[in-house]
């Protein structure tokens, strides 16, 4: 099964190579690995995190970390160019960096440079020649934030070797009871339920949120719809709102920003009143007269939660919805696609009648207008969500307490 795995890795790598040629994503993927010098260290706490969605799901704790052994550099790496190129100057770390391949000699040469004391991965990230390096020389490996699903691998008749990658980690702390049943099934008891570790994320966020003056201005006084991480299904959608609400503004802030994506977006609202962030700030237009602005940079999206009264999430007509939360935790409604079965707050939202799941413009329409036009209902939704959010924080705190004993 090994020798299965180490192909699959080379032949991932094959992939990404031929897929660089035409794709930028894929070419930073490449590039950055083979440009990267790691640095040697001494003693670090190395924290890993997949893409820029995980890194700000594990951030509490690794600040916390960093705030409880000052004494010790803390090494970042990301997997995706999504974390590393937004992420590769953060003053959290010490030293962020591409996780190299996972070979064998990847493994024993990255290890080797930087030495580790401990190390943290987030939700999802299992790499088995990182892993079995790490249990080979005793350093202690914890997953934060861990969720499982009965149709994940470990838990197939096939998966004997995801299943042996499982008991190479020194202890979980996952998100939920299930998670740590379903890895009791395997014979994983190692097992803590912490909590997921976004709900100190997001508010931390909503308690003390990033000013944004030009985002107070665009709204001036009118009711703000935002629609964040969009993919093309999503804004074909919200693009039918515009026109039915005349006296709303409206943000978009697309998955992806690159040109081309941004310009088709522009194209579909076919009007006058759209205005990128980027224009703006070249510009200086006056926002105020706007009544859609696109967001075409990384990084203010959770800030501009706090302007808004509805949130549209995007992701849902695709593999699955973006975060959800970082709206929630400011009491906004939340409205997304279908595609929300493998994520539990989304569950637990459309439970509470505070997040919805639409398939079509009509149902997107319908929940627009009771949200709009009934207000016992809107305000029974954002009690909800803050009361919600606000009961799950304390996930922090319970995985560097029991990181600390461990130690």
């Amino acid at each position: 099964m090994l020798l299965i795995y180490n192909a699959a890795i080379r032949l991932y790598f094959v992939v990404i190579w031929v897929f660089s040629f035409f794709n930028q994503k894929a070419r930073f993927w490449i590039s950055g690995r083979n440009k990267q010098v790691v640095i040697r260290e001494q003693g670090c706490i190395w924290f890993h995190f997949s893409s820029l969605g995980e890194f700000e799901q594990g951030r509490p704790v690794l600040e916390a970390i960093r705030q409880k052994y000052p004494e010790n550099r803390l090494v970042i790496t990301f997997f995706s160019p999504s974390g590393y190129e937004v992420r590769k100057n953060t003053a959290l770390a010490d030293a962020v960096y591409y996780l190299p391949l996972d070979t064998p000699r990847n493994a024993r040469e990255f290890i080797d440079a930087i030495q580790p004391k401990l190390v943290i991965f987030t939700k999802y990230e299992y790499w088995y020649n990182f892993f079995s390096e790490l249990h080979r020389r005793h350093i202690p490996l914890y997953i934060i934030s861990g969720i499982f699903r009965p149709g994940q691998v470990f838990f197939k008749w096939y998966g004997g070797l995801h299943r042996k990658m499982l008991g190479l980690v020194t202890w979980f702390f996952v998100q939920d009871d299930n998670s740590k049943q379903l890895l009791k099934n395997i014979g994983i008891n190692h097992v803590t339920v912490s909590g997921d570790t976004r709900f100190d994320r997001v508010w931390d966020n909503a308690l003390a949120p990033r000013e944004l003056p030009s985002i107070a201005g665009f709204k001036n006084g009118h009711k703000l719809f935002i629609a964040g991480s969009t993919w093309p299904e999503d804004e074909n959608l919200v693009a039918g709102l515009v026109t039915e609400y005349p006296g709303w503004k409206f943000i978009i802030a697309p998955h992806e920003i690159g040109g081309e994506r941004v310009n088709k977006l522009i194209a579909l609202l076919s009007s006058n009143a759209a205005i990128t962030y980027s224009e703006f700030a070249t510009r200086h237009s006056p926002l105020a007269a706007h009544q859609i602005l696109i967001i075409d940079n990384i990084g203010m999206l959770s800030s501009l939660y706090q302007y808004g009264d509805i949130a549209y999430i995007g992701g849902g007509f695709g593999a699955g919805i973006h975060n959800t939360l970082e709206a929630a935790a400011f009491g906004l409604p939340v409205i997304f696609g279908p595609n929300y079965a493998r994520f539990k707050e989304a569950n637990d939202l459309v439970a509470l009648k505070a997040g919805f799941s639409i398939t079509n413009g009509e149902q997107l329409r319908t929940i627009m207008d009771t949200l709009v036009n009934d207000g016992a209902f809107y305000s029974a939704a954002n009690k909800k969500l803050l009361a919600y959010v606000k009961e799950h924080t304390g996930a922090t705190k319970t995985i560097v307490n029991g990181i600390e004993k461990k130690q």
